[in-house]
């Protein structure tokens, strides 16, 4: 009997968990991050950047195949020992948390600047908690269908992004390419690793996963799609506003969609915000399970309700004494950029030959 049979996914949920963690509200600033950085040759970089990152996942899909019932807790204990391994485990956990964190920090900073000027932070990311804590509760079976629902429920939302094309673009911009040569394209490529971090869940939802043979070809089509939104936002937003004026807007996508109107509605870029935070709930409730599964794990139990509870009620107590600014969130944003380039982008290379070692060591006659 399987381990994990009552909670197992399909590959189509797998690809949209992963994709899920990916597309969260770095989209919004990614632009104007890169332009700072490259000009519009930064469309470039998230080129790179998806590479990299989907050769990270591969190597996390590698890793988790040679114990392919055990989870990154089970991988970790296997491998150092209980002491170091838990001491491992602790550190993800902590890394989830702020995580998961700073996406609900960026997604209550858009509706507040946005939609709610007026409503304290605390109380929207109070009502964030509720439906997060109704879905994470249940397990990573209900989260990768309720990824998969929303995904098919929001996709057109790409569509939109033609209409200011029409009114007043040129790709005149983007001429000529490299004008300033591959360093400044190659400063840019760390810009991404916040919008492209969240594959290391794959360490989590490969024990669950039902066609396991097909693992890599899910990463790898998850990272394709995340690069292909990612460029696709960038490149209209290169094309709409001028290379010099895209670097004076915060959010420049959601500038951009301040320019749509119809008849029957004038600020529908409001519209497309609150449907869009339900696409960044697709990065932070993941990511708040994979907090608390390694903290369920730690205490060795399997219920992880009230781990959920605990760690909604700290973000919620946490926001409620600090009251984030956008400053503030853009310097966590870029400390937990520097902490997954290190857990995420780096570590699943060196545990895969850590592993290797490991079982050739142990076929040799040790066991």
């Amino acid at each position: 009997m399987k381990k994990y049979a009552y909670n197992e996914i399909t590959l189509t949920q797998y690809i949209f968990l992963i994709n899920g963690m990916q597309v969260g509200t770095g989209v919004l600033s990614l632009p104007r991050v890169l332009a700072e950085k490259a000009g519009t040759d930064g469309w470039i970089a998230i080129l790179i950047g998806g590479l990299l990152s989907t050769i990270a996942g591969i190597f996390i899909v590698k890793t988790s195949q040679r114990y392919p019932d055990d989870t990154l807790y089970d991988i970790l204990i296997r491998l150092f020992g209980k002491i170091v391994g838990k001491g491992i485990v602790v550190i993800y956990t902590i890394y989830f948390i702020f995580y998961s964190g700073i996406v609900l920090v960026n997604a209550m900073l858009y509706l507040k600047g946005w939609l709610l000027p007026k409503t304290p932070d605390y109380i929207i990311i109070f009502l964030f908690a509720i439906p997060t804590f109704f879905v994470a509760r249940n397990g990573i079976h209900i989260i990768g269908r309720y990824n998969e629902l929303v995904f098919y429920m929001t996709f057109w939302i790409a569509l939109f992004f033609l209409i200011p094309l029409r009114e007043s673009s040129t790709w005149l911009h983007f001429f000529p390419l490299l004008k300033d040569g591959w360093g400044s394209v190659l400063k840019a490529v760390p810009t991404t690793v916040f919008t492209f971090l969240g594959f290391d869940i794959a360490f989590f939802l490969y024990p669950f996963l039902q066609k396991k043979q097909y693992a890599v070809h899910g990463i790898v089509i998850a990272n394709i799609l995340s690069t292909l939104f990612y460029l696709f936002t960038t490149l209209i937003c290169f094309a709409y506003f001028s290379p010099d004026s895209i670097t004076e807007f915060n959010q420049p996508v959601l500038n951009l969609l301040k320019v749509i109107e119809f008849r029957f509605l004038e600020r529908f870029d409001m519209v497309l915000l609150a449907i869009y935070l339900m696409v960044v709930s697709k990065a932070w409730i993941p990511c708040i399970y994979c907090a608390v599964f390694c903290s369920s794990q730690l205490r060795g139990k399997q219920d992880h309700n009230s781990d959920v509870i605990v760690l909604l009620l700290f973000i919620i107590g946490f926001i409620f004494w600090k009251h984030p600014t956008w400053n503030e969130s853009e310097a966590w944003q870029q400390a937990i950029s520097n902490a997954g380039l290190a857990l995420t982008y780096m570590a699943p290379v060196i545990l895969w030959i850590y592993s290797w070692v490991y079982e050739k060591y142990h076929q040799g006659g040790i066991r």
